[in-house]
């Protein structure tokens, strides 16, 4: 019986994992579809205003007269690019203060624990805001910016705590004792061990970059026009979520799709990294 049950858990698990690949992978399918082809050219007056949706354009037209799809096509490429470079820059300075502070001394670590514990106690959003508030223009690359520096402290609080789990194993003793230097001790113990967690952490901090960014853009602190971002999709949706609903739903769902397709696959790649986990659930 035990047998069966932990087949069907190990069949849901794979279930998750495979669903949230398709539901990325269709994103990033869009999201390179739109470096060579979309059905229309973005800044294009195609059609009436908010037109319903139709075979020549398949979820209306904007209030302007665009092509309500073309957007969504690009909303996608936006969100990608968004929340990989959001990671990839929150990753770098998260990974790189993590490493530092488990190395530290001990008064050195506890002056950064308490800074990394006081970021995390804003709420991120509140962080990239404040960021892209001090620059002088909101543009896409200062979202980014904001939202990868939002994102590091999480990411080093992690590390930090990490790292110390695996300094303190046997196999570190033994290789500072053979004279390993401690970038080696870094690249050859610390990241190897470390990284399977990180990787997870790192998806779940995609689908919160995501999210933040759509929020800046619905408040006007995010890519600006014509970046067809889609909290933007949003926000010039609100005044005509009566008489053109799609406006507001289509959107909607590709964020939530996206959001939750990266939520299933990071849930995926935990029961991968742990065995135990897979065999327990």
């Amino acid at each position: 019986m035990s047998a069966v049950v932990a087949s069907a858990r190990r069949s849901r698990g794979s279930l998750t994992l495979w669903l949230g690949l398709l539901l990325v992978g269709l994103h990033v399918a869009v999201a390179l579809l739109t470096l060579v082809w979309l059905p229309y050219d973005p800044t294009a007056l195609t059609g009436g205003r908010l037109a319903p949706p139709s075979w020549e354009h398949w979820a209306g037209t904007d209030r302007l007269g665009r092509d309500f799809f073309t957007q969504i096509m690009i909303g996608s490429r936006i969100a990608l690019i968004v929340g990989i470079s959001a990671v990839a820059i929150g990753g770098l300075i998260g990974v790189t203060l993590g490493v530092l502070a488990a190395f530290a001394t001990r008064l050195l670590d506890d002056a950064l624990a308490a800074t990394l514990d006081i970021l995390i106690a804003f709420p991120t959003l509140l962080i990239a805001m404040l960021v892209v508030a001090a620059s002088d223009t909101a543009s896409l690359g200062t979202a980014v910016l904001a939202l990868g520096i939002a994102l590091s402290a999480i990411v080093a609080r992690l590390t930090r705590i990490l790292a110390k789990r695996v300094l303190l194993m046997d196999y570190i003793t033994a290789a500072r004792t053979s004279g390993t230097s401690w970038l080696g001790i870094v690249f050859q113990h610390v990241l190897p061990n470390i990284w399977p967690t990180l990787s997870v952490n790192f998806a779940l901090q995609f689908g919160l970059a995501v999210i933040a960014e759509a929020s800046l853009s619905y408040l006007g602190l995010g890519a600006p026009p014509p970046n067809a971002s889609w909290g933007r999709l949003l926000q010039e949706a609100q005044g005509t979520v009566y008489t053109a609903p799609i406006g507001a739903i289509a959107p909607g769902i590709a964020l939530v799709s996206l959001v939750i397709g990266v939520n299933l696959l990071a849930d995926g790649l935990r029961d991968i990294g742990d065995p135990t986990r897979r065999v327990s659930r």
